[in-house]
């Protein structure tokens, strides 16, 4: 990954996406060659020289205020997650340190694995901006079942099940919302972490070997990922559609903790309740331990 290039792809992008009505600019003549807003619209609208904003798009985003990154993001109206990717951007192009700090390798607090496995009524896990599944409760281990091809696995990417395994599109069954979500959740990531280097092999990897990833990197969406509702098919129990939240580790940067549940009376709380059986057939999961994987963000 260039980060002159994923600066210049993404403006281009965001620059597409704004009409001039939407910018409250007049749209002069019938024939624009672009879809969106040209380079000296949005240079109006920042406050800029056209050759300073064109000098950005380029992906000279180093030495860039923060008040000319406030102007550009509000000329292009960037929302906070697009935002903040764009004062990512120019962080990794200045070579400044990241937002959050990275952690370094080492196991799961005990304290933490203590508090996931007492939330027993819902699903949880625990995962990396790599989206791989670091600590399961027993109850997220039978919703992930599928991602887990026997007992001794201890970590798994939900990406690369996505993307590769295939039975990913089985298991999403809204496929196009949640492909778009997990391609924007690795591409706010790759802006927080560039220099995470088995982030930018997972990437490397999916570019490869999937199209359908490969269409949606190329999009550079981003978003903020801390609540929502999200379906599954589950083998055992069939179709549930749950609602999540998503939760930093305050005191283990770059970790997100994020549990399931349904509204009680609900027919998705009911399949809930069969998953729930369901899982009281299974040995306990694996909830972390002192080898555990590699946590660093970058």
């Amino acid at each position: 990954m260039s980060t002159e290039s994923d600066v210049r792809e993404f403006l281009a992008s965001r620059r597409a996406k704004i009409t001039p009505q939407q910018a409250g600019l007049p749209a002069y003549g019938g024939n624009r060659r672009v879809p969106g807003l040209r380079r000296e619209e949005v240079a109006l609208l920042a406050g800029v020289s056209i050759d300073y904003y064109v000098r950005l798009e380029r992906g000279h985003l180093a030495g860039a205020s923060e008040e000319v990154l406030d102007a550009v993001a509000n000329a292009l109206q960037l929302d906070d997650a697009e935002r903040a990717h764009l004062f990512d951007l120019a962080r990794a192009a200045a070579k400044r340190p990241a937002r959050r700090p990275r952690r370094a390798r080492g196991p799961l607090p005990d304290s933490v694995l203590r508090v996931l496995r007492s939330m027993t009524d819902s699903p949880a896990f625990i995962r990396n901006g790599r989206l791989d599944i670091l600590a399961t409760n027993h109850l997220g281990r039978a919703l992930y079942s599928p991602l887990f091809p026997d007992r001794t696995v201890r970590t798994v990417n939900i990406a690369r099940f996505q993307f590769l395994d295939a039975r990913g599109r089985d298991f999403f069954p809204d496929w196009e919302e949640s492909l778009n979500t997990t391609v924007s959740l690795l591409r706010t990531e790759a802006g927080r972490a560039p220099h995470d280097t088995e982030l930018t092999g997972l990437i490397g990897e999916l570019v490869t070997r999937s199209e359908e990833f490969r269409t949606a990197w190329a999009r550079h969406n981003v978003r903020l990922h801390h609540t929502g509702r999200k379906s599954f098919r589950h083998p055992e129990v069939g179709v549930l559609t749950l609602d999540f939240d998503a939760m930093e580790l305050p005191a283990q940067p770059g970790l997100t903790l994020t549990a399931y549940s349904a509204a009680p009376g609900s027919a998705d709380h009911d399949t809930l309740q069969l998953l729930t059986a369901w899982a009281a057939t299974e040995e306990a999961p694996f909830t972390g331990d002192a080898a555990a994987p590699d946590q660093r963000q970058g």
